[in-house]
Formats: structure tokens, sequence, C-alpha cells
């Protein structure tokens, strides 16, 4: 065969949402860090085109992830990485560091100890602390201590066409977040509803990513809100989520840094202190643990470590590859599948 590319993955996912690894054949990203290899990425027509070769048809779907493993820069880095969505490179995920820290330890690439292994991840946002329980060869739980999260600005008004003026919560979990009480748009949290709250997630993205400009402090490549997260308290505390993500599907997974954005604003608010932890659950009913390890800063901003504790599975390994004649190198989306804004692709 004279394939022109082949990149190697092993297919995990976590709590439902899917997460790709790419264990072999990534090639050099440019850039003398983390953060700026996730400039490169989303801002050289190179970078555009392995995003692309990636996570569109025919290699991709519009649900998932791609992780790109990298050499890690910080020596106390076991393993560097970075996400790939159909949309843009994204710098953190809470789902997306349980599905590498599963490959690297079920694959081999580092070793695992048992009862417990500890790897520590680094992403464009830090580093992530990841505390495997580990048995029989199988990675059973990832325990996460995520980056630094803080609030940007609560209750930020909205003007909207279809619901009116409603509020948002505009936070950082590791990526950019609009956090909205979901009772707002009239729908609740159940799968019956996935489409209309990923449409609804997709409209307020633009409505906010127009009128409010957010740049993490410290982290210049950083910026844009990326996701809406849709949020609800049950009865018991649990909180459960939605995360709506470019093109238009629901998260599948509890989220885990949109459950560290929201938990900066339940710190805020007086309503969450150190050592308290509660289940988050998702769309389909699979749970996180979030937990406030911590309180600290970012550029003088009140800020909070949070936990966040899930399961990854494998479930198969995929050689991808470029055929030299291959008319579509750089993937397509149609609408039909990938909704409206897939004509701009």
């Amino acid at each position: 065969m004279r394939w022109k590319r082949t990149i190697q993955l092993l297919d995990v996912h976590a709590e439902g949402e899917i997460g790709r690894v790419a264990i072999g054949g990534v090639p050099k990203i440019p850039g003398d860090s983390i953060a700026a290899q996730l400039h490169w990425l989303n801002t050289d027509p190179k970078g555009d085109e392995l995003r692309r070769f990636l996570c569109l048809e025919p290699r991709g779907a519009p649900i998932g992830s791609v992780n790109l493993l990298l050499p890690a820069r910080h020596p106390e880095a076991d393993a560097a990485f970075i996400i790939l969505q159909p949309d843009q490179a994204h710098a953190s995920s809470g789902s997306n560091s349980i599905c590498v820290t599963t490959a690297l330890l079920e694959s081999g690439i580092v070793e695992m100890k048992e009862p417990e292994t500890v790897v520590t991840l680094e992403t464009a946002a830090g580093l992530v602390k990841a505390v495997a329980t580990c048995r029989d060869g199988r990675c059973e739980k990832v325990r996460l201590t995520m980056v630094p999260s803080f609030v940007h600005e609560l209750d930020v008004g909205i003007d909207t066409p279809h619901w009116g003026r409603i509020k948002a919560d505009i936070c950082y979990g590791g990526i950019f977040y609009a956090l909205v009480d979901v009772g707002q748009i009239n729908l609740t949290i159940e799968k019956a509803n996935a489409a209309g709250l990923v449409q609804a997630g997709m409209i307020l993205k633009e409505l906010i990513n127009r009128d409010i400009k957010v740049v993490h402090p410290e982290i210049p490549a950083i910026s844009g809100v990326a996701y809406v997260m849709f949020r609800d308290t049950e009865a018991d505390g649990t909180v459960r989520t939605c995360t709506t993500m470019w093109p238009g599907r629901a998260d599948r997974s509890p989220c885990g840094t949109g459950n560290s954005a929201n938990l900066a604003t339940l710190y805020a608010r007086g309503k969450a202190k150190v050592g308290d932890s509660f289940t988050s659950k998702s769309i389909i009913g699979s749970e996180f643990e979030v937990g406030l390890q911590a309180v600290t800063e970012v550029a003088g901003r009140p800020a909070v470590i949070p936990t966040i504790t899930g399961r990854g599975f494998t479930f198969g390994l995929t050689q991808v590859a470029l055929d030299p004649f291959d008319p579509h190198p750089g993937g397509f989306a149609l609408t039909d599948v990938w909704g409206p804004s897939a004509g701009e692709i």
C-alpha cells in the first residue's frame, strides 16, 4: 500500500465520551511549549490540515476527539497532549485526560503499577495530575487534579431572539465556558432533548463570542468561549450537565473542564468550600465525582483546584492512513450529519 501518512489511534471513551489517542505516527508539531504548539495547530495551514485529516470525514466523525500525544516539555510531566476536535485544537479536557491516562497505562507507554499509578500530563493549560487505580492490568478509574479554574464574570446578561434575556456565567476550567441554567431555555437535561440543547448551545455560543471577548490572563493562546454548558441541580445535590459542542452535539460525559468551571462559580457564590465533593451526571446518566481540593489565585483572581474522577474504557485500535491519490486529503463535512454550519467548512 502506498500510504502517504499513517497514524495509530487507540480508541478510548471516558464515561461515554470518545477520546481516541494518537499513540503512533504523530508528526512533529512546531513550538517551544505546548501552548505554542496549540497556537500553531490553530493558526498554521499545516496544523489545520492535520486536524481536518483526523477529525473530518471520511476518517473522522462529528462525535469525539483525537488526542495527539506529544513529548513532554515540563520536567515533571510523563507525557503531553493536545485535543483535536472538528472545530479547532483545544487546550484541556477532563474526559480526554482520562482517555489519555487509560491509553498510556493500558498500552504500556507508561508503566502501570498496582494498586495505583500516578501520571502527570502536560497540557497547554498546565499540568494535570492523574492518579489511576489499577488492577489486573486494567486502569479502573482515574482521579484528575485539574488546572486552576476561575470566574471571568457571573450573571452576564445575553439578549436572545428565542428566550429573551438570559444570564450566563463566563468561567475558565481549562478552557472558557458559558454556563447556563437550563430552565432559562425551557428544556431539561435528558436524552430526548439532546437536539434542542445543542441547537440552543450553538446559538448562544455565537451570540456570546460576538459580544464578549475572553483571553486567559497568563496563556494568550487560550481565548474565546469554547463551549456552552447547560446545568441543573437535582434534589440530592447531583449536578446535571450537558456541554454543547460544534458542530452541534452533546458531550456524552459529565464534562471535566465544564464541571471545573462550574465549581469556580459555586465557590464564588459561597456554595462550595475546600473538601466538598458532589456527583455530576451527564445527559446519558454517566457520572464524574467532582471535588474542591484547594483554593489559589490566577493573575490576582480567586481560583479553585478541582478534582475530577471517572472511568476510561478502551474499545479498539485503528490505523488511519492517507492514500496519496485520495481526492479528499483534507476531509469534508456535510450539513446532513454535521449540521447547518458545516457549509462553512
